[in-house]
């Protein structure tokens, strides 16, 4: 059965819900917003980018097979198995939607659209845990919510953070102190997120192949697994901090600016949400009808789907609209500055 048709509105909702709540709280904490449209491309193309795993891990398909020792077949796996392919699909959509701004844009865009690639990425995998697992979809759901989806989203984070000091290392102080920083720092955008991921996922498909182990030795392999996941998020955190720390607003017109573009923000994902629920809502409910055409409650429900994607579709259009106009108008506006005598 295709996925969309079987796509349960409280499922769907429970998948990509917290994706956007990471989104919103990473977009928060930019002092500049971007333009929302490459936001949501990236965050599309995350999700789309799942596609091309097939390609990706046919590159390094190869490499488990060089060892016939199990551990290291599973490390190997860990690495060039998953999160090498993963990642790198990910930091490709970044490198193409950064593109689309100039290079003396602001540095945070590219943190962005890192964490909305991610996130894309982690939402559709969400849901297809979630649509693969239905009997147990409400563990996952919060299992998934506080550590994997957030998790995703800060090796997205830190892999836009690198391109970012790449781009402008200079402007950011990466480059002051060490002379090889312009080096290393390209490197880090590929080996950092997949180093990260790697050592996320070995100690769970550690458990995995030796469900014999139990006990303390259980409780520490989950206990590394949770650090890593933890630490790379704080690692995102530390990274979001030092790159806005160099674009915090100094004036009444940038703090002004600021606030009505995360509002614009705010209601453009509630506009998101609400045409996503919609969607699902209507898509659940003509699946119902279709396998019992008597229970005609389920079509009465359907003008709550149809109002739910209205509302949606109007919120983003008015705030993408207030977003631009409000954004031009900010630009053009001349503060008066005091000359000092």
């Amino acid at each position: 059965m295709d996925a969309l048709e079987s796509l349960p509105t409280v499922i769907g909702i429970a998948a990509v819900a917290p994706a956007l709540l990471v989104l919103w709280l990473i977009i928060a904490a930019d002092e500049r917003p971007g333009p929302p449209g490459l936001v949501w491309a990236a965050f599309l193309l995350g999700a789309a980018s799942i596609s091309l795993l097939g390609y990706a891990r046919a590159l390094f398909a190869a490499i488990p097979g060089l060892t016939d020792d199990p551990t290291w077949t599973m490390v190997l796996h860990a690495v060039f198995g998953i999160a090498a392919p993963e990642e790198i699909v990910k930091i490709l959509v970044i490198v193409a939607v950064s593109t689309q701004r100039a290079r003396t844009a602001d540095p945070m865009d590219n943190v962005v659209y890192g964490a909305a690639a991610g996130l894309g990425f982690a939402a559709y995998e969400n849901l297809v845990y979630l649509l693969s697992y239905p009997e147990m979809w409400r563990t996952l759901a919060v299992l998934r919510s506080v550590l994997t989806v957030p998790f995703h989203g800060a090796l997205g984070v830190i892999a836009g953070a690198y391109i970012a000091i790449a781009r402008s290392g200079r402007a950011l102080g990466a480059h002051r102190r060490d002379s090889f920083a312009f080096i290393r720092t390209p490197l880090l955008i590929v080996l950092a997120p997949v180093t990260l991921h790697a050592c996320y996922d070995l100690p769970l498909l550690t458990l995995q192949q030796h469900p014999e182990i139990v006990g303390l030795g259980r409780r520490a392999l989950e206990g590394a697994g949770m650090l890593f996941g933890f630490g790379t998020i704080a690692l995102a955190a530390r990274l979001v901090r030092r790159i806005g720390a160099h674009h915090a607003p100094h004036t009444d017109v940038s703090r002004e600016r600021l606030a009505q573009l995360r509002s614009m923000w705010a209601l453009t994902f509630a506009g998101g949400a609400a045409g996503f629920a919609g969607t699902a809502f209507l898509i659940s409910s003509l699946r119902h009808w279709y396998s019992n055409p008597e229970r005609t409650v389920t079509m009465v429900l359907v003008p709550l789907g149809v109002t739910s994607i209205v509302i949606g579709g109007v919120l983003l259009v008015l705030t993408s609209a207030a977003y631009f106009l409000g954004r031009n108008r900010m630009r053009t506006a001349a503060p008066a500055i005091p000359i000092q005598q």
